[in-house]
């Protein structure tokens, strides 16, 4: 028998295995609202960098520590006197056992009575404490942590087991105070962690107030880099009887609407509560003066402002007339430097004439120059190159003094002989000798000899210039020998020759046979103890330098 009531029709086929899913999902978000709730903190108060919540809900040492963590603290650290008060006003004479943020070190399996913390260590990773309150207990083992009751008691728990609540601590760079009121109008403050109540002294960063009174929500933040105060998105200030207004400098009522003024040499920020210098942000590159509610860009001493009114050029002070130096001056960046001449020092600013010679040590003498002192040396000698302090005996056109010795031996250049009255080397006058055919150039220790044209000279001889160049030469050199002459052609034909060119090669023969006698009966009258090299420059100059003497011969 058919019933007449209606029947439900069932679900459609393909759902019926998502309903336990659906189900499971629901019931944990029931239960994580309601693990939301319980974490709600009983209680809070906060000082200036520190919060501190009590929150009453059953857990494990790792749940509480967890608990914590979620807004950004760890489980309370007891270092001081001030720490305990503060456990103190949050349980309130409320029975039970609360987790502290101490646990047995891992590298101890007991706990050791003799040590300050018994081994433990706080959340932080550091034993560092000025203070402990330990009930009176015996050597236990195992995972254990730490528990504060109403007496203030520290006792050890298993890890494992759950405590009737734990107290969080939150560390914060700064705080805003609470707000002034006036009339008594009510202020409902929000911490981040989830603490609410109106008798916070002070709130930290991101805690938010609430005026229903005057449809008013503030904030704690630092949004502008001001520091931390209460701030909201309008611009401008809210009314006068809460917190002055939020202006940093006065609040003034001017027909029943709020106004922020600042102080003398200050204006109002962006957001018409803040007060800043008008020359915050300026763009002045040396300094920036407040002139009134505006300001002026200056520079430093040795600089000027340029046309733009922000930057700075330097001046250069020694372009000045008269020129701010006795001497010499150098510009520098913002200023300028007296310098001297060489030969003078500076003396308390002053260019001061050094003495003759200052810090020269001159083997024979000094001169005296307008723009300093450099050595000198006596006639017939020049200075080093090698040491400017030093003289080396130098040969003029025609004398040089002699290098002798310890033992009053004296040596001359070769071509030079020497005049032992006159203690002087007087240059020979090699063309005397008839050392040269033709004609002859005595040299400063040497002499030239030149050819007529038509002939080619060979050491000191002229033979018939068979090419037919017919220019004139000289020798160049102070060789006597005669040299092999490299030819820059191919050599001619033999040609019969004339009887006038073999009377000529056999009277040019008999002269270099006689000029060979002369110059070596010139050469064995010399007085030489030693040689001595010198240099010859040419045919039209009569300097020779003389070559370093032996070392048992000194200059």
């Amino acid at each position: 028998m058919l019933s007449s009531g209606r029947r439900r029709p069932p679900p459609p086929r393909d759902m019926r295995p998502l309903l336990p899913l659906l189900l499971l999902l629901l019931l944990l978000g029931t239960v994580a609202l309601a693990q939301r709730r319980d974490l709600s903190p009983a209680g809070a108060q906060c000082l200036e960098h520190e919060c501190f919540a009590v929150f009453w809900a059953s857990r494990s040492f790792s749940g509480a520590s967890e608990g914590c963590r979620r807004d950004g603290g760890h489980l309370m650290t007891v270092r001081s006197t001030v720490a305990e008060e503060a456990i103190a006003l949050l349980l309130q004479n409320r029975e039970g056992r609360l987790w502290l943020g101490l646990s047995l070190s891992p590298s101890l399996s007991c706990i050791d009575p003799s040590l300050k913390l018994r081994g433990f260590s706080w959340v932080t990773g550091d034993r560092r404490t000025d203070y402990t309150n330990w009930a009176p207990s015996q050597q236990r083992c195992g995972e254990l942590c730490v528990t504060v009751s109403r007496d203030l008691r520290w006792e050890e728990l298993r890890c494992e087991e759950p405590a009737d609540g734990f107290l969080c601590q939150y560390t914060y760079g700064g705080s805003c105070t609470r707000l002034a009121t006036q009339h008594g109008v009510p202020v409902t403050y929000t911490t981040p962690f989830g603490a609410r109540g109106a008798d916070f002294l002070a709130l930290p960063p991101g805690s938010r107030a609430v005026i229903p009174d005057l449809r008013l929500e503030l904030l704690c933040d630092d949004g502008d880099g001001a520091g931390l105060r209460w701030v909201r998105d309008t611009p401008g200030a809210w009314p006068c009887e809460l917190g002055g207004g939020g202006c940093a400098g006065m609040c003034v009522e001017e027909s029943g609407r709020p106004r922020c003024s600042c102080p003398e040499g200050t204006v109002l920020g962006p957001d018409g509560r803040g007060c800043r210098s008008p020359c915050e942000g300026a763009q002045c590159q040396h300094h920036c003066v407040v002139a009134g509610s505006s300001f002026v860009c200056m520079c430093a001493v040795g600089y000027q402002l340029e046309a733009d009114g922000i930057s700075c050029e330097d001046i250069d002070d020694c372009a000045s007339e008269p020129g701010p130096c006795e001497q010499k001056c150098v510009n520098t960046k913002g200023g300028f430097e007296c310098q001297c001449h060489k030969g003078y020092r500076m003396v308390n600013g002053h260019c001061q004439r050094l003495p003759p010679c200052w810090g020269l040590s001159c083997q024979q003498r000094c001169e005296e120059l307008p723009d300093g002192d450099r050595c000198g040396c006596h006639p017939g000698y020049a200075v080093d190159p090698e040491n400017a302090s030093r003289c080396l005996p130098y040969c003029n056109t025609t004398e040089c003094p002699p290098v002798c010795d310890a033992g009053g031996g004296c040596d001359c250049p070769d071509g030079f002989m020497l005049d032992e009255e006159e203690n002087l080397c007087m240059d020979l006058d090699e063309c005397d000798s008839g050392h040269c055919e033709f004609n002859c150039t005595n040299t400063p220790g040497s002499f030239q000899c030149h050819c007529p044209p038509g002939f080619l000279l060979r050491g000191v001889d002229c033979i018939p210039d068979l090419d037919g160049d017919g220019e004139e030469a000289s020798s160049g050199d102070l060789e006597l020998a005669p040299h092999t002459p490299v030819p820059s052609r191919s050599p001619p034909k033999a040609e019969p020759l004339h009887p006038g060119v073999l009377v000529g090669i056999a009277g040019g023969a008999l002269l270099s046979v006689l000029a060979l006698t002369a110059l070596g009966f010139h050469l064995a009258k010399k007085c030489s103890h030693g040689s001595m090299d010198y240099k010859y420059s040419g045919p039209h100059e009569k300097e020779l330098g003389l070559q370093p003497v032996p070392s048992a011969q000194k200059p």
